[in-house]
């Protein structure tokens, strides 16, 4: 299985963004994917994740600013990030719960990371 994410950039602070994950290979379903992020000297931390269901969960920081979008069909993830701010500069990795036969476990896989950063 393989994460391809896409959309990181240099942005002006105020600016926008969107992130996306393309998920391809041996999957049976995803039962959640979701955003994680780590600024330098910083652990890496949850930006936002979506459930098979469509429950969403996001950090404190950005709710209100970002949103987490799914589409099943094509396996992918977006995340649109609004009214960036300096401190949302970081490298945004894609995590995914894939299981990958019918009587399978879930594992989790992530996407190698792109860099976001906000600065004028």
């Amino acid at each position: 299985v393989q994460l391809v994410e896409s959309g990181g950039g240099l942005v002006q602070p105020g600016g926008s963004l969107r992130l996306s994950c393309a998920a391809s290979g041996s999957i049976f379903s995803i039962n959640a994917m979701g955003w994680y992020r780590q600024a330098p000297g910083k652990e890496r931390e949850l930006v936002a994740h979506l459930t098979s269901g469509g429950r969403t969960n996001y950090a404190d920081s950005v709710k209100g600013r970002f949103t987490i979008s799914r589409n099943n069909a094509k396996n992918t993830v977006y995340l649109q990030m609004n009214s960036l701010k300096p401190e949302d500069t970081a490298v945004y990795y894609c995590n995914a719960r894939v299981v990958r036969t019918p009587t399978g476990f879930e594992t989790a896989y992530w996407g190698q990371g792109t860099q976001v950063t906000v600065s004028s």
